[in-house]
């Protein structure tokens, strides 16, 4: 059990007070999270200019969050921000003394963060030979989630077609967030039997993703009670479409799963 905290911004100048608020916000998502895992947290930075900040740590995330490195990427959010991920770790597989086990993983251009537990990983890292930067069994997503950038070939359909095939050859629970630094406006969202919930805060132009739907109902009130992702889907959100698109049905393309559990 891990837990995701995670924002996608409609990048653009947004006020001081405005970001405090999304700061405080997204800082007390990563502590909300922290009792579905303790042993590591994590975030990441993605820019419209493609670069890409991390920052993780074998420490829980109250302890975290008091870091001059956390405070200093947070205080470096802008107008050409579009995600930030927050992840907070409990260790199936692979120590958190070896950080590239930690969340967020990078794999190639592919950036993402993971909730639950792959149990075939092993097999599908021999049937494709892929190469292995740590032990963790989240790994193998992100390699399937690349392989299938490539294959796309840039194409959105395509990708997202090869992408569904492949992640039909997981075992277990996959929720989970990716983006390619390639294309810092797009955000992946599979969510497959374990929680996550969402939020589109209209004072803030922000998507807000959450693994506690308790956290995103007691902030923001009866209206996350409409918001909510299907089960065994795949869903693609595009950034510079949040203004003209933001209520769920309208903002997604979402293709149902049926891997094995």
């Amino acid at each position: 059990m891990c837990g995701i905290a995670s924002i996608l911004f409609y990048p653009e100048k947004r006020s001081p007070q405005i970001w405090e608020e999304i700061k405080e916000n997204f800082t007390a998502n990563l502590l909300f999270n922290e009792k579905r895992g303790k042993s590591a947290t994590g975030i990441a930075i993605i820019r419209q200019d493609k670069t890409i900040q991390i920052y993780k740590q074998a420490i829980p995330a109250h302890e975290f969050v008091k870091t001059d490195t956390y405070q200093k990427l947070l205080n470096s959010l802008d107008e050409q921000t579009t995600i930030l991920l927050g992840h907070t770790r409990h260790p199936t597989k692979g120590t958190t003394e070896n950080n590239e086990n930690n969340h967020p993983i990078i794999v190639d251009s592919i950036c993402g963060i993971h909730n639950g537990h792959i149990s075939n990983d092993d097999a599908i890292f021999q049937e494709f030979n892929f190469p292995r930067k740590a032990e963790v069994d989240s790994e193998v997503i992100f390699r399937l989630v690349a392989k299938s950038a490539n294959y796309g070939n840039n194409n959105k359909q395509v990708f997202l077609q090869s992408l569904e095939n492949h992640l039909q050859k997981l075992e277990g629970k996959f929720t989970f967030l990716s983006v390619n630094i390639d294309h810092p406006e797009h955000l992946i969202v599979v969510k497959y039997n374990n929680p996550l919930s969402l939020h589109f805060e209209q004072k803030w132009n922000c998507l807000l993703f959450s693994s506690s739907y308790l956290f995103l109902r007691k902030i923001f009130g009866v209206a996350v009670i409409k918001e909510s992702l299907n089960n065994q889907h795949l869903y693609f959100f595009d950034a510079l479409k949040l203004l003209e698109k933001c209520h769920l049905p309208k903002n997604i393309i979402s293709l149902n799963l049926m891997g094995n559990q």
